[in-house]
């Protein structure tokens, strides 16, 4: 397929770009500064721009823009970046695509979200047809997948991906946790019965590419994995596979001080089963926290 990006130069864009290159796919890259390479091409959501000639080239887009969440204290200011940077470029690519002749347009868009759809679920599980939940992502996530409905409209297969945790030493949830185990003053967050909805990085470019390819499904899907394990299960678990201790929590009030706003997601609870996933047929190359772990340490 030839595959127009966005989002292709973040922590799952990049990774993703090469799995779908090694799959025989030509991706090639939304960029907002001028192009340097033959696979960019500008564009400029924050100003609705993007030439529709180049959205017409393709076969399939996939959409991973938006600023991350838990790279700075949250904010007012910062608070709006997230939420712009996800919906901005979801309104332009949605509705340059819904402007296009019908058989000029992409078959598929393949929009990132997130689990934070859900809000907290304390210990209740759910799958894709549970409503939106209360909180702040909640909030960003309604209004993010919203803005893929002018795509949806116009005939266009759209499959949301609420993302979980993809697990992956080089970046995401797991790299900062690494050097405070690896130093032995690591421990589980607050109460540690969160629940954590984690996924392999394998197993995320695997179910990408999966759905890429499935034109029998849509809407939301959760990439997460299949068993879901609490933060202090992840925590001794990947204690016990770097050898290091795990006795010192992290008490919430020092969260809250260190992390600002992002403290009461990165406390809350999200017990999110991979429902359309499992319906599908995909199937996983590290189903357990365990195997996704190793797989994750060892690359």
């Amino acid at each position: 397929m030839r595959i127009l990006m966005a989002g292709a130069s973040g922590f799952l864009g990049t990774r993703l770009v090469d799995r779908f290159t090694a799959d025989g796919h030509q991706v090639t890259r939304l960029v907002r500064r001028p192009p340097r390479a033959d696979d960019e091409c500008q564009w400029n959501p924050s100003a609705a721009q993007l030439d529709p000639a180049v959205v017409a080239r393709a076969d399939a887009v996939v959409n991973l823009a938006g600023a991350g969440v838990g790279d700075r204290r949250w904010n007012d200011e910062y608070r709006k970046v997230i939420r712009s940077s996800r919906v901005d470029t979801t309104t332009t690519l949605a509705i340059t695509i819904a402007g296009l002749p019908a058989e000029d347009r992409p078959r598929v868009l393949l929009n990132s979200s997130a689990v934070g759809w859900y809000g907290d679920t304390g210990d209740r599980a759910v799958e894709e047809d549970a409503p939106a939940g209360e909180g702040f992502l909640a909030d960003v996530c309604r209004v993010w997948e919203a803005a893929t409905r002018p795509a949806e409209d116009a005939d266009v297969r759209v499959v949301r991906l609420r993302t979980g945790l993809p697990l992956d030493r080089a970046g995401g949830m797991l790299k900062p946790q690494l050097l405070p185990m690896r130093l032995g003053v690591s421990g589980k967050l607050g109460s540690g019965r969160q629940w954590w909805p984690c996924m392999s990085m394998a197993d995320f470019l695997g179910a990408s590419a999966f759905l890429l390819e499935r034109d029998d499904v849509a809407g939301p899907v959760n990439m997460v994995g299949p068993v879901p394990v609490t933060n202090a299960e992840f925590t001794r678990e990947l204690a016990r596979q770097m050898h290091r201790p795990a006795f010192m929590p992290i008490p919430a009030l020092a969260l809250k001080v260190v992390l600002g706003g992002f403290s009461q997601e990165a406390l809350s609870s999200s017990r999110v089963l991979p429902g359309a996933l499992t319906r599908a047929g995909y199937r996983y190359q590290h189903p357990d926290l365990r195997s996704a772990l190793q797989a994750a340490l060892s690359t």
